[in-house]
C-alpha cells in the first residue's frame, strides 16, 4: 500500500501501543480463536515505516493464550524498541516473570470477553505477583460492565490500562453511568486508556465512527496526560480485503486531540513514562 499524504508530522518516537503478531505456521492453542493469518514483523516494520511510527507494544493474542513463542521471538528482534503484554497465570513461576521481563514484557493481559486466557476471575491474584515485577494491568472488557468492576480495578496495585476507549459493545453516551464510570477511573491517576480500534464497535461507521470518537475526544479533554494511541494491527476481528486503513485511524487523532502538543504527549510523551521507552 503506497504511503498516504502526511497529515500531521509524526513526532520522533512516536508508539503504537497495542499489535499482534501471528505465524501461520503456528496453531491457536486450545480455547483461543482461529490465527486470522500470517503478520510477521516485515509487514509491521513497512507499516511503521508508512506511518512514522519509532515504537511498539506487543500484545499478546488470544488465539495463542499462554503460548508466547510468536511474541516473544518478535520482542527479542524488535530490541529496546518493543515492550510486551503478556498472558500469566498466578502460580506463573518467578523465573517466567523475570525472563519476560528481561525480554520486554511491562504488562499482564486481562481479557474480560470471549478467548480470554486470563479473566477478572483470576485478575487480583496475578496482578498481585506481576506488580512485584513492575508490571501494570492491560484490560479489555465490555465498557458497559466498568460500574460493576469499577471496585476491583481500583483495588489494583499500580497502573491499569483500559483497551480500545473503553470498548462499549453498544456505544454510549457521555452521560451514560457506564463512561462515568470510565472518567471516575481516570481521576485515581493510575487509569489509562487506548484510542484504538473504534471500528469494532461503531455503528455509525467509517470515516470518523463518530458514536465512538465523541467518547475519545471527552477521554482526551479529561486526562491528556493518559491517553495513548494505538493501531490494533493485524485488526484480527475484520476479514481479508474489510480491514480499516492504518493511516485513517492514525489521523483520527486530528479529530480527537486538535492540539499538537496532546498528539505528541498522545504518541510520544505518554507511552514512554508508561512502558519506561528512554
Amino acid at each position: 500500500m503506497s504511503a498516504p499524504s502526511p497529515q500531521f508530522e509524526m513526532p520522533a518516537g512516536a508508539c503504537d501501543c497495542h499489535m499482534h503478531f501471528y505465524a501461520a505456521d503456528t496453531p491457536s492453542a486450545p480455547g483461543g480463536p482461529p490465527v486470522p493469518g500470517h503478520f510477521d514483523l516485515a509487514q509491521y516494520r513497512a507499516l511503521q515505516a508508512r506511518l512514522g511510527l519509532q515504537r511498539v507494544v506487543v500484545v499478546q493474542p488470544n488465539a495463542y493464550q499462554f503460548e508466547h513463542r510468536v511474541t516473544r521471538a518478535a520482542l527479542r528482534e524488535l530490541g529496546n524498541a518493543a515492550r510486551g503484554v503478556a498472558y500469566v497465570r498466578p502460580e506463573t513461576s518467578d523465573a517466567a516473570f523475570a525472563m519476560l521481563t528481561a525480554e520486554g514484557v511491562r504488562a499482564a493481559r486481562i481479557f474480560e470477553l470471549p478467548y480470554g486466557a486470563c479473566g477478572f476471575d483470576d485478575m487480583a491474584a496475578v496482578m498481585e505477583r506481576a506488580h512485584s515485577f513492575g508490571w501494570h494491568a492491560n484490560v479489555q472488557l465490555d465498557g458497559r460492565q466498568l460500574p460493576d468492576r469499577e471496585a476491583a480495578l481500583r483495588a489494583l496495585p499500580g497502573n491499569f490500562v483500559i483497551d480500545h476507549i473503553g470498548k462499549f459493545l453498544e456505544p454510549v453516551t457521555l452521560d451514560h453511568p457506564a463512561f462515568v464510570s470510565l472518567l471516575r477511573l481516570l481521576d485515581t491517576g493510575r487509569c489509562w486508556v487506548k484510542l484504538s480500534a473504534p471500528y469494532e464497535v461503531s455503528k455509525t461507521g467509517a470515516p470518523r465512527y463518530e458514536d465512538v470518537g465523541q467518547l475519545a475526544r471527552r477521554l482526551v479533554q479529561h486526562a491528556p496526560e493518559r491517553m495513548l494511541w494505538a493501531s490494533n494491527w493485524p485488526h484480527p476481528s475484520e476479514p481479508i480485503g474489510a480491514k480499516p486503513d492504518d493511516a485513517d485511524l492514525l489521523h483520527l487523532l486530528l479529530d480527537w486531540a486538535p492540539s499538537e502538543a496532546r498528539r505528541r504527549a498522545i504518541l510520544v510523551d505518554n507511552p514512554a513514562r508508561l512502558y519506561g521507552f528512554a
